[in-house]
C-alpha cells in the first residue's frame, strides 16, 4: 500500500511539472499565432531565432481597432503586378474600398484579390488587406502590415486591426513579400497587432 501512494504521488509531481511550455498570448489569436511559430515545420524564423523563441510582441487588444468598414466593390478594376521583396511579382487587382471611421478619423484601404489564389479552393474567396501606418520603422516592421480577410456576402466587412501580421520578410529575407503600396497608408498610429520583430 505505501509503495502504491509513493508510486501515485511520483505520477503527480511528473504530470504536474515542468512540461510544454504554456503558449503566451492575450487572445485565440495570438496563441494560435505564437502556436505556428513555435512550430519549425511551419515558422518563418531562422533557426538561430528559433531556437529562443518564446513568443511575439503583441499591442494589448484593443476592441477600438475593430472596425466596421463599408466595402465598395470595384469589380471592372484591372489586374496589375504588385512588387514584391525579392523582385518578384503578384498578379493583384483591387477587388474594393473600405471606408471606415478609426479614432473619429474616416479613413479608406485599397483590398486586392489575388489571381492565382482565387483559383484554390481554400483561398477562392481570399481577400489581402495590406496597409502602412506611423507605428512603421518604430514600433512595427518598417514595410507595414497585412490582415487576411475574406469575401463577405453583404456590403460592409468587420476590421480586426488586433490582427495585424507582419510580412514574413520581417523574419527571414528569404521570403518573398508583397510591397505595401502608397495609397494604403493610414495617417495615424495603429497600436495593435504585431510588434516589430527583435531578432537574435
Amino acid at each position: 500500500m505505501k509503495n502504491l501512494i509513493l508510486l501515485f504521488l511520483v505520477l503527480i509531481t511528473v504530470s504536474c511539472g515542468p512540461g510544454k511550455e504554456e503558449l503566451l498570448g492575450e487572445t485565440e489569436w495570438q496563441r494560435e499565432t505564437n502556436a505556428m511559430f513555435k512550430d519549425a515545420s511551419k515558422s518563418p524564423l531562422k533557426v538561430k531565432d528559433l531556437k529562443n523563441f518564446k513568443g511575439l510582441d503583441f499591442f494589448p487588444f484593443d476592441s477600438m481597432y475593430v472596425v466596421k468598414a463599408k466595402l465598395i466593390r470595384t469589380p471592372d478594376s484591372e489586374w496589375f503586378k504588385m512588387k514584391t521583396t525579392t523582385g518578384d511579382v503578384n498578379e493583384e487587382r483591387t477587388y474594393g474600398i473600405l471606408k471606415f471611421k478609426l479614432k473619429g478619423k474616416l479613413f479608406q484601404l485599397n483590398l486586392y484579390q489575388g489571381r492565382e489564389l482565387m483559383t484554390t479552393e481554400d483561398f477562392k474567396d481570399y481577400l489581402f488587406l495590406p496597409f502602412l501606418d506611423d507605428t512603421n520603422g518604430n514600433s512595427t516592421y518598417p514595410g507595414g502590415r497585412y490582415i487576411d480577410l475574406r469575401i463577405p456576402e453583404g456590403d460592409s466587412i468587420l476590421i480586426d486591426f488586433n490582427k495585424a501580421y507582419n510580412p514574413y520578410c520581417a523574419y527571414n529575407e528569404k521570403f518573398s513579400c508583397p510591397i505595401v503600396p502608397r495609397e494604403n497608408y493610414l495617417s495615424t498610429e495603429v497600436k495593435a497587432g504585431i510588434k516589430a520583430f527583435k531578432k537574435n
